[in-house]
């Protein structure tokens, strides 16, 4: 379904009205032929491996039950994992590693950090979730997505003791469970020096937190966010809780933030009662900037930023890096960026001697994620039938998330003409989204779309409901909605945000930004790869 309310004033306050528009005939059939197409862009090869994963229940798809993260009756049964890592060797313990949990930016921050190592010269896997186009993406060695063959050869030499593990846990071991084992094994194959594993949920009783102290270089906790609250326990603090069990007796824990005090000490104390030494990026880290947006040949967009880390106690700073261009946008990316730093330094420290400052520049402007405050290429957008069209891709689906992208486009593109195209899972706020999106951010119009979540249905938000929140929040503002139409297709409401930003224009094309959820994003990109 699609939901639109298009701009018909901004004076005092900001109206929206319906704009009904009807598609041309062309554009009507390619939406109903991209409606029906099979849009997998899995690897055909894998088409076994992902069957049998798919026989397994995934959470992803079907949504996590209330308190499955918090450390309780009710969470998640961390001994079946251990049992599991234990019936493969423990592969875990072969390599160091670096555990990342957090509401936001863990999947940035490793990939930075990632990278960091990789500059270095050290060999390095990273287990990340959730993937954009295929599976492969979770699990890289050195940069790299793990190649079908690979996957395939490893999986099928320990299919028999999963097939084992999985009769013995009565049926009970998940579709993460499983590929977490099969990642740690590839990791220990490949003789990785180190890995860079983010929590899937949570923490405490996430699949990922068989790491023992021995063999944990740090842990990283990004930030602390109102996201997957039932499965976590319901508040703030219980979240925080359950993502400070990753921290280790004696292991450094790096914290990025800012962090509400409250929450801060509820870290604080879990570090202090393992004995554990804390790095507040955020404490550490202030002096850190964003100078512009530049386009750089080769490259496209990047903020030129200045990274300084400096102890207070210290007059010279421990790194100063001056114009680093992060390709990826924003000022939660740069506190990302700072936070892999920290980490970077932490694991400096402990004898990683390869990791110098130059490494730490080249690691962090060679970092890019699909779907983290991507655009599209001229090309690409062409394709997607949006000539001259500027397409943002970010898979921003929280309040705070939807606040970083808004801070985001009002710093750079304030004045552009923007439509918002917006999907979103069931389990997300999606009032308080919609409330930080319309708090400063002025959009023509804002289009209503649904989208797969996890390969299926089940968690996918009706247009209709979305509708009701965006209503929700324009009302709590004091900004004015009417009905409006609906319509289902992906590829239709982006023709349609097209379409709207045609109207009157002035020269510029628009910009369209697709947010809402990381599916979309995927639905979009498996547009383009077909």
């Amino acid at each position: 379904m699609r939901a639109v309310w298009s701009q018909l004033s901004i004076i005092s306050n900001y109206k929206l009205t319906p704009t009904i528009r009807r598609p041309s005939s062309a554009a009507a059939a390619n939406m109903m032929t991209t409606s029906n197409r099979n849009l997998s862009t899995e690897d055909p090869e894998l088409r076994d491996f992902v069957g049998f994963l798919e026989s397994l229940k995934n959470y992803e798809k079907s949504g996590v039950p209330k308190g499955a993260g918090t450390d309780s009756s009710e969470g998640f049964d961390l001994g079946r994992m251990k049992r599991l890592t234990l019936r493969l060797h423990n592969p875990h313990l072969n390599y160091k590693v670096v555990h990342v949990a957090g509401t936001k930016g863990k999947g940035s921050t490793s990939a930075f950090l990632s990278n960091v190592l990789r500059a270095g010269g050290y060999s390095v896997g990273c287990y990340s979730s959730p993937h954009i186009l295929s599976i492969k993406e979770r699990i890289s060695c050195n940069g790299e997505p793990v190649s079908a063959s690979t996957l395939n050869d490893l999986f099928y030499s320990i299919k028999p003791i999963i097939d084992q593990s999985i009769q013995e846990e009565d049926g009970s071991l998940s579709h993460f469970e499983i590929l977490t084992g099969i990642a740690f094994s590839l990791f220990a194959k490949e003789n990785v020096d180190i890995a860079v594993i983010e929590a899937g949920l949570g923490g405490a009783r996430d699949a990922t937190n068989v790491i023992e102290s021995s063999n944990l270089a740090a842990s990283v906790i990004t930030t602390i966010g109102e996201e997957h609250m039932a499965a976590l326990g319901g508040s703030l603090e219980s979240i925080a809780e359950a993502k400070s069990g990753i921290t280790k007796h004696g292991r450094p824990v790096v914290l990025g933030g800012p962090f509400l005090p409250h929450i801060k000490d509820i870290l604080y104390s879990k570090a202090a009662s393992l004995s554990s030494p804390v790095v507040l990026a955020s404490d550490i880290g202030p002096g850190s900037s964003i100078k512009g947006i530049i386009n750089k040949n080769g490259i496209g967009l990047c903020q030129s930023c200045d990274i300084v880390i400096q102890d207070e106690k210290d007059e010279k700073p421990i790194v100063e890096l001056v114009d680093v261009n992060l390709r990826m946008l924003g000022h939660h990316q740069l506190q990302n960026a700072v936070t892999a730093t920290c980490a970077s330094l932490c694991l400096r420290d402990q004898g990683w001697s390869r990791v110098t400052d130059e490494a730490i520049r080249i690691g962090l402007e060679n970092t890019r994620l699909l779907g983290r405050s991507q655009f599209l290429t001229p090309k690409e957008a062409e394709a997607l039938e949006l000539p001259g069209a500027t397409v943002l891709l970010d898979g921003a689906h929280t309040k705070e998330s939807a606040r970083a992208l808004k801070e985001m486009i009002e710093k750079e593109f304030a004045e552009r003409r923007l439509v918002f195209v917006v999907a979103m899972a069931s389990d997300k706020d999606h009032v308080s989204f919609a409330k930080e999106l319309l708090s400063g951010v002025r959009p023509e119009a804002v289009v209503l779309t649904e989208a797969d979540i996890g390969g299926g249905k089940v968690r996918s938000t009706s247009c209709s409901a979305l509708k009701e929140s965006w209503i929700k929040a324009a009302d709590e503002l004091g900004l004015g909605f009417m009905e409006a139409s609906e319509d289902k297709s992906v590829f239709g409401s982006l023709k349609l945000a097209y379409e709207i930003l045609k109207e009157n224009t002035t020269g510029e094309a628009g910009m369209v930004i697709v947010t809402g959820s990381l599916h979309i994003v995927s639905s979009v990109l498996a547009s383009l790869q077909h």
